[in-house]
């Protein structure tokens, strides 16, 4: 009875033990990642991200989201669809490094807009630009040259995405020149396009596993996104 009671005392003290190690190990993840965060939203006002026409709501949003992914590159792009696209409204960010590796110009889906993308979509065929927050995959050649396969994170918002072939890719019609004799860029049939010129290391740099949010004031999707709740 002794021996067994030695017994019972010891599994309840393993058991313990095991718990509190849990429940540390679990406290550091919280805290590594709330610094993470914390650490981060000090690189809008390292870079100066502000002057760059860039607002730190639209920041906040992009930043908020990555955290709610599972082990994303420490490298954020934000597509901010509130500019119109004869502004340089790509932002590729290296978060680790503190570094704006790219302010470009990007294209938004012919059937969402003119000059300013407002009609969005997750329906195929539609040539609409779809919002949200999207995983960078992996890399092909195709009609455009290189092309990142991405993957839409929000059900009903850009989901479908993947089978939309959305993608990010090189395109003549994405600019200067188009802009100065047009006053903003071509479109595309839906994808976050850019310029021939820095499509292949803007892939490059954000191709594996990285966070793309593609932004817009649009009421529902601010609404409706689990990944800005």
């Amino acid at each position: 009875m002794k021996q067994a009671l030695i017994g019972f005392l010891s599994l309840l003290s393993f058991t313990s033990i095991g718990h509190e190690n849990r429940t540390s190990v679990k406290t550091a993840l919280t805290i590594t990642s709330t610094n993470s965060s914390s650490n981060y939203a000090t690189v809008f006002d390292e870079l100066n991200l502000e002057t760059r026409g860039l607002s730190r709501a639209v920041f906040d949003h992009a930043l908020r989201g990555m955290q709610k992914m599972m082990d994303a590159k420490p490298v954020l792009s934000i597509v901010d669809m509130s500019q119109p696209s004869n502004k340089k409204r790509l932002y590729v960010i290296d978060l680790l490094s503190r570094k704006l590796l790219f302010n470009t110009y990007v294209a938004h889906g012919r059937n969402s807009g003119v000059l300013l993308a407002e009609k969005f979509s997750n329906i195929n065929s539609s040539f609409q630009s779809s919002l949200g927050f999207y995983q960078t995959l992996g890399t092909y050649q195709g009609k455009h040259g290189l092309s990142l396969q991405l993957k839409g994170l929000e059900r009903g918002i850009n989901d479908n995405a993947f089978a939309r072939a959305i993608v990010m890719h090189g395109a003549d019609y994405v600019c200067e020149d188009i802009i100065r004799n047009t006053g903003r860029l071509g479109r595309s049939q839906g994808c976050p396009a850019v310029s021939n010129a820095e499509s292949k290391p803007i892939i490059q740099a954000i191709k594996g596993g990285s966070c793309l949010f593609i932004y817009s004031p649009d009421p529902t999707y601010l609404k409706t996104s689990a990944f800005l709740g």
